[in-house]
């Protein structure tokens, strides 16, 4: 008995201790020490071990209590007040994991595919000869183009576009290059090029710049090594046997320059007539070459080292010729062969689109995707197809698992000469509905090898066809100038060769009203400047809530802000001679935009003939009238003067494309619908 005392004693002694000292260091201790099978029955290990023995005494009036040891802890842990709420919220968790895994695993599977930086906002091409001048020499450069990037960042555009500024010896647009890896004197040097796209990545925007694959300059170093036939350099170029007699070149056959006159000319070093699609001064490369297709690969992975986000690759219909030298077959039939001269005056079914140009464009987008895999430096990839009809066109944009361009270059609306809906609604609906399914159109108004909008089709046209590129699905592109409504110079002797008539377009950018249009500080300008400077010019118009240049800003702004216009559906009301109309909507969302835009004389529009369940009165949320602006019109009886454009605005759960009747006037690139709930975009629609 007095044993029996003596153990429940020490326990007791044991648990009071626990009460009044934490023991974390005396109870660990115990418990890592080895047994003594000499210690005496009271020390502090018989206790432990008392007390996971089966001799265990009644716990139940007993308190959980702080830095109580692990064999008292188990004694509680065990109890299902303690037990069911460990487990109920280990499952929750377990389920918590699983439910958050696969509502991101869904949300990955259902989200559309997001939209890329070439597709999120418009490009702004420069001519950089024309921009700013930095240095006084009456020359746009590379640094001027810096020196503007504040201006540039104020029309919101995401990517710059910066034409031709490879080194060059000839007055032809720097188009007749000497050496692709350099800079034009005129423009600066490399590291000014590099400067300028530092500083274009640090304000957040991108840089894609010309390439013109086809040709170089016959100052070329490859040239002339070709010219004397020395190593591989000697089948760089096109070659072919011809007769030169008192002066007088006969050709291998009746092939044209695309200025004129026969595309062979004679070289008497190497005693043959090369080939050049363009002036005698650009010979073609023969891409039908190895070594050629290596060497322009290496060109475009050293612009893309440098940091370039994408290129726009020129006159590619021109990459390859037939290899017979079969005549081309005359327009005309009863035309003597001796006269024909001029390009036109052909069908160039040997000379442009041969079998095999196709792969070596799409060679370029392979190389550029060795520079794509990093997130958010995706090359963008772009190609002129002037020319070219709109089937051939589209040809560009590749096949369903074969890349190519991302998107040709549509330059239908820089050709529009005469103003009219009918006409603007051909050249809209013929691209959307032969661009293949899921890809991204463009939209452009004018180019550098175009006559400006103004002087095509009249100052009052210069905000409606803003209005139209910004409101149409697709990226819409700048060119310098047109956000205030340049037109062309009217100039005479210029001192330089090579279709003169495109050099009028290329007038330098309007900034003030200071001499020279603020373009340069030198005494005189390589162009002269347009005769309209003091009143059209940046400095005048960003303080004019009316001017052009404002509703530019107001246009651009609304694209980067507004779903419908940068992911929704384009659905085409009606067209006429006057007027062109169209809704852009989104499921999801129950606004509507209704774009009506008038390019012919005052009309009067009743929409409500057109759309049965639109509101009797609407709100403006844009006009190129200033006056309209965010006031209500009669959907009824809406007056349209020459020239003027809306965006209307409504509500409405009952969208276009969803009716039988529009289904196949709707188009759409990506599809995508809007949850107003979660705030997310989906495809599942």
């Amino acid at each position: 008995m007095a044993e029996d005392k003596s153990k429940k004693d020490s326990i007791g002694m044991s648990i009071k201790g626990g009460q009044t000292n934490n023991g974390f260091v005396q109870n660990e201790d115990i418990l890592e020490r080895d047994p003594d099978p000499d210690s005496p029955a009271d020390s502090p290990q018989h206790t432990a071990l008392h007390i996971l023995g089966p001799a265990e005494p009644d716990l139940k009036d007993i308190r959980p209590y702080a830095g109580m040891p692990k064999e008292v802890l188990f004694q509680f842990s065990h109890q299902a007040r303690y037990r069911v709420p460990r487990e109920i919220i280990f499952w929750l968790t377990v389920a918590s994991v699983l439910v958050l895994t696969g509502a991101t695993v869904a949300i990955i599977a259902i989200s559309p595919k997001c939209l890329d930086w070439w597709q999120a906002g418009p490009m702004y091409q420069i001519y950089p000869r024309s921009f700013k001048d930095s240095d006084k020499d009456g020359n746009g450069d590379l640094k001027g183009i810096q020196d503007k990037l504040d201006y540039i960042a104020t029309l919101n555009i995401k990517t710059i576009w910066i034409t031709s500024f490879y080194k060059s010896s000839l007055k032809d647009f720097r188009h007749g290059v000497e050496d692709f890896r350099d800079i034009d004197p005129i423009f600066g040097t490399m590291e000014d090029f590099e400067n300028l796209l530092a500083a274009i990545h640090d304000k957040g925007l991108k840089l894609i710049i010309d390439f013109i694959p086809n040709h170089t300059s016959d100052k070329h170093p490859w040239f002339q090594l070709s010219r004397t036939r020395t190593g591989k350099y000697t089948d760089y170029y096109i070659w072919h046997d011809c007769t030169q007699e008192n002066g007088i070149t006969k050709p291998p056959n009746n092939w044209l320059s695309v200025y004129g006159n026969s595309s062979w000319h004679f070289d008497e070093v190497r005693n043959q007539c090369y080939f050049h699609q363009f002036m005698k001064e650009q010979p073609d490369l023969n891409f039908r070459s190895s070594d050629v297709q290596e060497e322009i690969k290496e060109i475009i992975q050293f612009w893309l080292a440098k940091g370039v986000d994408g290129f726009s690759f020129d006159a590619v219909k021109f990459l390859l010729e037939a290899k017979h030298l079969r005549d081309e077959p005359q327009v005309n039939k009863t035309q003597m062969p001796d006269t024909i001269t001029h390009y036109a005056e052909l069908y160039h079914d040997f000379t442009t689109t041969q079998v095999g140009m196709h792969d070596i464009v799409r060679s370029f987008r392979q190389t550029m995707n060795q520079y794509s895999s990093e997130p958010g430096r995706y090359r963008f990839m772009g190609t002129e197809a002037n020319g070219e009809r709109i089937d051939r066109t589209m040809m560009y944009y590749g096949l369903p698992f074969i890349e190519e361009a991302d998107f040709p270059f549509n330059d239908y609306l820089t050709k529009l000469e005469t103003p009219s809906g009918s006409t603007v609604f051909e050249i809209i609906t013929s691209w959307m509905e032969n661009m293949p399914e899921g890809k991204w159109p463009n939209w452009m108004i004018s180019g550098p090898d175009n006559a400006r909008l103004i002087s095509r089709l009249g100052k009052e046209y210069v905000n409606v066809m803003n209005m139209l590129v910004f409101t149409l699905p697709g990226t819409p592109i700048t060119y310098y100038g047109e956000e205030i409504g340049m037109g062309n110079i009217l100039a005479t002797n210029l001192n330089e060769s090579y279709n003169v008539d495109t050099l009028f377009s290329k007038s330098p950018m309007q900034w003030d009203n200071s001499s020279n249009a603020g373009f340069s500080e030198g005494n005189h300008t390589w162009l002269p400047t347009s005769s309209d400077y003091h009143t059209v010019n940046v400095d005048v118009q960003k303080t004019q809530p009316t001017s052009a240049l404002k509703l530019y800003q107001e246009l651009s702004l609304l694209h980067a802000n507004e779903l419908l216009l940068s992911r929704g559906w384009f659905c085409h009301l009606r067209n006429d001679s006057h007027s062109v109309m169209y809704t852009r909507e989104l499921d999801g969302i129950d606004t509507v935009f209704l774009v009506v835009l008038n390019f012919g004389e005052s009309s009067l529009l009743n929409l409500k003939e057109m759309i049965s369940d639109i509101p009797t009165r609407v709100r403006i949320r844009l006009s190129t009238n200033s006056a309209y602006k965010r006031s209500e019109v009669d959907t009824s009886a809406i007056v349209l003067d020459k020239g003027e454009g809306h965006i209307l605005e409504y509500n409405t759960k009952n969208l276009l494309h969803h009716q039988t009747a529009f289904r196949d006037r709707c188009f759409i690139s990506n599809r995508a619908c809007y949850s107003s709930v979660f705030n997310i975009l989906y495809s599942l629609c």
